[in-house]
């Protein structure tokens, strides 16, 4: 049953991205914050929501799981009890919260422990990670298709 939810998602956002213009990535330090939200899509290119589940479970990527519990992927151990589980995510925030807190969490709450995954500038990053994003612009879409689902 939780297949057909992520098919008929990726579905429908694929006929929504299908109707966007040639897809522009904003780059990180031109992203449009409103109202504590991120509004326009980062890419113009529909997200993935299979993709962004295998981002969320990559701990090399978001890493989601080192924070957050997530009882739509059992298959992973070791759930993180730091972060708000992510069951339920279209009841609390909208797309344009969701992509806020992944791109600059610590604009909505500076004390947050959450990376920004779609920031340049952070503290104490590793030389060959110096001028990157955690994510993609790409990957920041795909990852807010896949928690989308999660109802």
């Amino acid at each position: 049953m939780k297949t057909l939810k992520i098919f008929v998602a990726t579905m429908g956002f694929a006929l929504m991205g299908s109707t966007a213009y040639a897809a522009q990535v904003t780059a990180p330090n031109d992203v449009v914050i409103k109202d504590d939200t991120v509004p326009q899509s980062l890419t113009g290119v529909a997200g993935d929501p299979i993709r962004g589940r295998k981002i969320v479970i990559n701990r090399k990527k978001g890493n989601c799981l080192a924070c957050h519990d997530i009882k739509d992927i059992p298959e992973q151990p070791f759930h993180g009890q730091t972060g708000p589980a992510l069951e339920h995510i279209p009841e609390h925030h909208s797309v344009a919260e969701m992509r806020m807190r992944l791109v600059d969490s610590k604009m909505i709450n500076p004390a947050t422990m959450m990376p920004s995954f779609y920031k340049l500038g952070q503290y104490r990053v590793l030389k060959g990670f110096r001028g990157k994003t955690v994510l993609s612009a790409q990957d920041v879409e795909d990852v807010i298709a896949y928690m989308m689902t999660l109802k």
